[in-house]
């Protein structure tokens, strides 16, 4: 990540707003707002086999579910935050990943500029890539910024994007389970 020029960024959209960056409280904002994306777009730096290549073995092929997994994104439309829950379920094939993993991988593809639709098939097809499970299901609930605070301004509405992979594709019963359990 090119630091100097995120804050050289950041100078020139103060200045372009009209503001003054040289006054008190903008001095260090170009330095933080660096820093800041270090953190929140650290997940292009990261790849999520690394969180899912520890591996167990299981006998048991029955669905795993972790759900209300919090992420926060930023949109790669507006540059604004949005933020939600994501569910993630894989009905193993002989070997199960650790728990963590999972909410490891929604950060990786969260960490990044984004669309949510995106980032629902990245999540899975990591997941089908990385564990080859018989079958994935991925469900993001979000609310974005960029309908909140401007646009439209319709606070509280989520956006909602799934994908079935797998068994889960064919198998209405494992989706309503799936439903059943999220809920």
């Amino acid at each position: 990540m090119d630091y100097e020029k995120i804050k050289e960024g950041v100078r020139l959209m103060l200045e372009g707003i009209g503001e003054d960056v040289t006054r008190e409280g903008l001095l260090e904002t170009p330095d933080r707002i660096a820093k800041m994306c270090g953190q929140i777009y650290g997940g292009l730096y990261e790849d999520p086999a690394e969180h899912l290549k520890k591996q167990f073995h299981a006998d048991s092929n029955n669905m795993v579910l972790e759900k209300d997994i919090t992420f926060y994104s930023v949109c790669e439309h507006h540059l604004l935050p949005f933020y939600g829950k994501a569910h993630v379920a894989y009905i193993p094939d002989g070997h199960v990943a650790g728990l963590s993993k999972l909410a490891r991988t929604v950060e990786v593809f969260a960490r990044r500029p984004q669309i949510q639709e995106n980032m629902t098939a990245q999540i899975a097809d990591a997941l089908e890539k990385y564990l080859s499970p018989k079958g994935v299901m991925v469900m993001i609930e979000a609310e974005h910024m960029c309908m909140t605070m401007r646009g439209v301004q319709k606070p509280g509405t989520k956006t909602v994007t799934s994908i079935v992979r797998g068994v889960f594709a064919s198998d209405l019963s494992l989706q309503q389970t799936f439903l059943q359990m999220v809920r």
